[in-house]
């Protein structure tokens, strides 16, 4: 059975790190691309956010004893697999695994204007990610909040 005190630790870090993102990301482009500390603070949250979401599936995958990904996008296709969230979202976590890749390893730079294009759209999909753990969460226990 899954650590649901584990998962539910990490899910109020990722909503935590939302409420960063939205309060952090500027107005407009031009005034994110003149703060690299802004752009730093917002790389970190995404940094945090995409890995806690990537623990908690490989937790969830291995407290249940289903299979084992390969790779971090694949840890979002099994969590799919066992109808934990849907095909569209496991694809759109799994892309994340990339971005987390390039500003945790450096892999050139993180472009800011698609950064700044981009964030809404991700911090959608985190509070989707969010609510169907949730939700698992709560069938877990049979209670109506974790």
């Amino acid at each position: 059975m899954t650590n649901v005190e584990l998962v539910t630790r990490k899910l109020a870090v990722i909503t935590d790190h939302v409420a960063r993102l939205r309060a952090r990301r500027p107005t407009t482009v031009e005034a994110l691309r003149a703060d690299q500390l802004v752009q730093d603070a917002l790389a970190m949250s995404i940094l945090v956010i995409v890995q806690e979401a990537m623990d908690i599936a490989l937790h969830v995958a291995s407290d249940e004893g289903w299979e084992l990904a390969d790779t971090y996008r694949d840890a979002f296709a099994v969590l799919a697999k066992h109808s934990v969230i849907d095909d569209d979202l496991a694809a759109k976590l799994g892309g994340t695994s990339h971005l987390r890749n390039r500003i945790a390893h450096g892999y050139a730079t993180v472009d800011v204007d698609r950064l700044w294009t981009e964030i809404p759209d991700g911090l959608k999909t985190f509070e989707a990610f969010a609510k169907a753990l949730a939700k698992f969460v709560e069938r877990q226990t049979g209670s109506t909040s974790p």
